[in-house]
């Protein structure tokens, strides 16, 4: 988490160059090439049962990336992983079978509340706010698919879901950007975001979602929109505000929660 949201400060910086969709292609296409380099999926031949899984879990990953960038237009950082976090929510909620996991999960939907626009809150822009929806829309998909993808194995699986997200959102950023993508300082990032927010992090996760059951890795991910927050104010200097920190407090609150309770339960082991 730390990785990923330090990679998703840095990458807000370049949107003045290349905008978000450029961004987006800088990422998942340098996290592509680098993950090939490592796992080298061509040494293995993939049954085509297999591939579909692999393919479906690349367009869930590169339609939630480039989603995610493109509310960052609008929206804080913060802000916006905890509005994406309806997704795995979402497959918390459904995995759930103790009815006082409901008790912490509305805690997550208050906090959620809080940061639409609905609220009343004069600093979230709509548009942003539904394309971060959007990305946690993906990010339920990414999860389950993800799991399907990862029992082939785990490094095969990422590089070659990656691969196939780069040939969905590599068009978009170059269409906006184009050869504005290939001026050195803005490869020289993109590299690093690269590095940070994807090849290093969807590895761990992969490895992760093979050992962890949907619910545990959902509700331990939403510890998340307060890295971001706080990735987004050393980096950025984006400050939320008080009602913001606190819908975010509610979600981090809420997956501690979760997340105690299921520790102590002996029949919830890792998958």
């Amino acid at each position: 988490m730390v990785s990923i949201q330090g990679g998703a400060a840095l990458a807000k910086s370049l949107f003045p160059l290349v905008g978000a969709a450029g961004v987006t292609a800088l990422r998942v296409g340098f996290s592509a090439a680098i993950l090939t380099a490592v796992w080298r999926p061509w040494r293995r031949v993939v049954p085509l049962r297999d591939m579909a899984a692999i393919a479906l879990y690349g367009v869930v990953l590169g339609g939630m990336n480039l989603l995610f960038y493109l509310s960052l237009r609008t929206i804080p950082l913060g802000v916006a992983v905890a509005i994406e976090f309806v997704g795995p929510l979402g497959v918390a909620l459904a995995s759930s079978r103790r009815p006082s996991d409901l008790a912490w999960i509305g805690l997550a939907v208050l906090g959620l509340g809080l940061l639409l626009p609905l609220s009343g809150s004069a600093a979230i822009n709509p548009a942003g706010a539904a394309l971060a929806l959007a990305a946690g829309l993906c990010w339920a998909f990414y999860i389950l698919a993800g799991q399907r993808a990862g029992r082939v194995d785990g490094g095969l699986a990422v590089s070659l879901g990656m691969s196939v997200a780069a040939l969905v959102v590599v068009p978009f950023g170059v269409a906006e950007a184009g050869t504005a993508l290939l001026a050195p300082p803005v490869l020289g990032i993109g590299l690093a975001v690269a590095v940070l927010s994807s090849a290093l992090p969807y590895s761990l996760e992969m490895f992760a979602l093979r050992r962890l059951d949907r619910q545990s890795f959902s509700v331990l991910m939403s510890l998340e929109p307060a890295v971001a927050a706080l990735a987004a104010l050393a980096v950025l200097g984006e400050r939320l505000t008080g009602l913001q920190w606190l819908a975010v407090a509610c979600v981090v609150t809420a997956s501690a929660g979760i997340a105690s309770r299921r520790g102590t339960d002996p029949t919830k082991g890792g998958s």
